[in-house]
Order: structure tokens, then C-alpha cells, then sequence
């Protein structure tokens, strides 16, 4: 993410961005100070960075960016912090800022202690199903989570639990990408049905990584690029336009609470 980076020191401008440790605010900087982002992971939608403390191991730190929360690499100086910036990182010597913007303020960080696992402190992680991309995240795999479920497949996708990772962009597009209605029961998909969607998702992911992910508001790159994949979406925030394919007008219903999009003649 952002390679190497020693802390010297770290500001919390909003409390709350800290979720652990809870209440904690100024042990949460005094820790940080000292240590070095020495890698950055992905687990669904967290971002887990191993912490260095004179080339030891000195823990974690994740991070949650929710709606809005997004990450800014700049000079130190270069301007002053927004009205939105919740967490500012400073390097050692004096080059680099690590900002953590966050508009909502729904974003959140975890401080790991050292010889700690990570989902112990960040009980999110536990829920996690598997990745798209993990070879245990198979049409079989799916077919026995959504036995017998009721729940429409596009609420089945949102959640975590059965696979981490899918938003609600990417579930529209890869149901598209499959030819699945949104609204149909997840447990009555047949497994090729469901390895079509599998096939899918993997490849709408794969492409939106390509394209460096989604903008359509708020996300941006550490040097504040929008992403590009909002640009070839299918069927996403389309509502009322003809279809690429087919040219019938998509389809907007809110489903689970959750805008959905997606074309009548298309997807059966």
C-alpha cells in the first residue's frame, strides 16, 4: 500500500476512529510511535498492516475503511488537514504524511498487540467467509451455505459471512455477468448456476483491480486517483438507461435495503 513507513508521530483527531484499544486514544499514538509499516493485507473489506519496532514484530494495525474512509500519501506540509481527516501518521524523517480521511466518519482502527492474533482483537474478521479469489470458494462451497435459504440472492452476496469482500457494486455486476436475477431465492440456484455466478465474481473483481477499483463519490487512491471501474459498469447506478446488451431499460428496486440494478430481459 504504501511501502515502508516509520512512525515518529501520530495524531487521532477524532476519538472515535480508535476502536481498540477502547477509549485509549493516547495509547494508541504512544504505541505507534517508533514502529514501521513494514506490509500491508487484505481480509474482505479490512486492511491489516504488520507493525516493526527496530526489526522486531510489534503487532498490527487494521483498519476498516466503511463508506467514505480513504487514505492520503503527501508531503509533510504540503497542505493542512480537511476538516475530514481523522488520523494523521508522520514519518521519521520529517518526508511523508500517511492521512486517513474519512467524510462519514465511519472508519475504524484496531491496534494488535504483538503475539496477538489479529481476529482477536478484530472480531470482524472471525465472521469472515472466504475470498473470491480463495480456491475453497466454490459453486459447491455455495450450494451448501444457501441450502434451503430463503433470502434473495443478492442479499446472500452482501453478506460477509458467506463470501468477504462483495459490495453492493460488484454483486449487481457479477449477477449481470451471470444472467441471475437479483431477487431470486438463493437456496433454488442449481450448482452450475452457481458456478456461473462464482466464475463471475471472480472476474468482475479481477477487472475492477485492474481498473483500480470503484469511484463513484468518495474513493480515491493514495495519490487521490478516482477508480475507473465505475466507468464500464454494466448495470450499476444505471437505472432507467437500455441495457449494453439487450437494450430493455435496467431495472431499480431496493432490495435488503441496498440500491440494486439490473436488466428484466437479461437476467432470469
Amino acid at each position: 500500500m504504501v511501502g515502508s513507513f516509520a512512525i515518529s508521530t501520530v495524531e487521532v483527531l477524532r476519538d472515535r476512529a480508535v476502536a481498540a484499544p477502547a477509549g485509549d486514544v493516547d495509547g494508541f499514538c504512544a504505541t505507534l510511535a517508533g514502529c514501521s509499516f513494514a506490509s500491508w493485507r487484505r481480509r474482505g473489506k479490512y486492511l491489516i498492516s504488520t507493525l516493526l519496532r527496530q526489526g522486531e514484530a510489534a503487532g498490527a494495525l487494521g483498519v476498516h475503511l466503511r463508506m467514505t474512509g480513504q487514505f492520503q500519501i503527501l508531503r509533510q506540509g504540503e497542505r493542512q488537514p480537511c476538516r475530514h481527516t481523522r488520523v494523521r501518521f508522520l514519518e521519521a524523517n520529517g518526508q511523508r504524511e500517511l492521512r486517513f480521511v474519512d467524510i462519514r466518519s465511519f472508519g475504524e482502527f484496531w491496534l494488535v498487540p504483538r503475539n496477538t492474533p489479529s481476529e482477536a482483537v478484530i472480531s470482524g474478521l472471525a465472521r469472515l467467509g472466504p475470498e473470491p479469489f480463495d480456491s475453497s470458494f466454490s459453486a459447491r462451497y455455495l450450494k451448501n451455505k444457501l441450502r434451503g435459504r430463503t433470502r434473495p440472492i443478492k442479499s446472500a452476496l452482501l453478506d460477509q459471512a458467506l463470501v468477504a469482500g462483495a459490495g453492493n457494486i460488484y454483486a449487481d455486476e457479477s449477477l449481470f455477468m451471470a444472467g441471475i436475477r437479483p431477487t431470486i431465492r438463493s437456496g433454488s440456484l442449481s450448482l452450475d448456476q452457481l458456478e456461473q455466478l462464482r466464475q463471475a465474481l471472480v472476474e468482475v473483481m479481477s477487472i475492477s483491480i485492474g481498473k483500480g477499483g470503484t469511484t463513484f463519490s468518495d474513493f480515491r487512491d493514495l495519490t487521490g486517483t478516482n477508480g475507473n471501474y465505475g466507468g464500464v459498469a454494466k448495470v450499476y447506478r444505471r437505472g432507467g438507461e437500455p441495457c449494453h446488451d439487450c437494450g430493455t431499460p435496467i431495472n431499480r428496486i431496493v432490495l435488503s435495503g441496498r440500491a440494486t440494478h439490473w436488466c428484466p430481459q437479461c437476467q432470469q
